[in-house]
């Protein structure tokens, strides 16, 4: 099964979408299950999984009735409030639901770069497990040092870096980015998401050779057994589109053998969120 591992949703909304500015107009609109259901067709992919937008449980319930009604959309990663007293009854009404697969909270965002570290938090991330959720992290790579502390004390739990931790791939900035990254990976616990680059990188102006050096350094500390493919659709058409975005890393993988190509494409997502 070919999985999309990371998608989005959202009816547009210019408060609180304000993330998206003018430089990514092209996505200031509506994004349904039924614009991406013949693009994943397209490409080959049987299903995605959709990832919260918006941190609130609005978004949740938002996502979930999508999955209930598109067989495509295999899981959903939503948001709960961690820091929450009653983070544990919420725990417990999304995991009866098969389709809630794991939460997000956007640590890129937080002006407490650390905030993955504070005591209320990381309460809630020892309560995942319990319910078999996993834990996707949406940092930034000047918050890679606190992630690294963060993975280390839950090594049960199952994590997964967004977006390779969104590298300065625009000025080709690496060095920090590769030492937290392979410090990182050392974690056997913890997955990383292909996705995301084309928005880190020249919009208008990227080409595939501006990639490679930050696909050789997270295969390099991975290794294909923990890394899986993620579109970030919609977001990646301010910078090429869908097929551009997924093309970057099918011509890369080209050197691997098709067992290995499953496992990125679709094997790793499936086993990663149970899907």
């Amino acid at each position: 099964m070919r999985i999309d591992a990371h998608q989005h949703f959202w009816v547009f909304d210019p408060v609180r979408d304000s993330w998206i500015n003018e430089e990514m107009s092209a996505i200031r609109k509506d994004f349904l299950p039924r614009d991406l259901k013949p693009i994943l067709e397209e490409n080959g992919f049987d299903g995605c999984v959709a990832v919260q937008a918006d941190q609130t449980e609005i978004q949740n319930d938002f996502l979930l009735n999508f999955a209930k009604d598109n067989d495509f959309i295999k899981g959903v990663v939503g948001w709960v409030d961690l820091q929450s007293l009653n983070v544990e009854d919420r725990l417990a009404h999304y995991a009866q639901n098969p389709k809630m697969k794991g939460f997000r909270h956007v640590l890129q965002g937080e002006s407490q770069r650390n905030f993955m570290l504070r005591p209320a938090f990381r309460h809630g991330i020892s309560l995942l497990e319990k319910y078999n959720f996993t834990y996707d992290v949406l940092i930034f790579p000047d918050q890679l040092t606190y992630t690294l502390e963060f993975v280390k004390a839950f090594p049960k739990q199952k994590f997964v870096i967004d977006h390779i931790a969104k590298p300065d791939i625009k000025n080709q900035n690496i060095e920090d980015w590769k030492k937290g990254i392979i410090a990182i990976a050392e974690n056997e616990n913890v997955y990383c998401k292909i996705s995301g680059m084309v928005t880190e990188a020249d919009f208008n102006n990227w080409k595939e050779s501006d990639f490679e050096p930050y696909l050789d350094v997270v295969f390099e500390s991975f290794g294909v057994k923990r890394l899986m493919y993620g579109s970030d659709w919609p977001v990646c058409n301010v910078a090429g589109g869908y097929q551009k975005a997924l093309q970057i890393l099918q011509n890369y993988t080209q050197k691997l053998d098709v067992q290995d190509q499953q496992l990125l494409f679709g094997k790793n997502a499936t086993s990663f969120y149970n899907l």
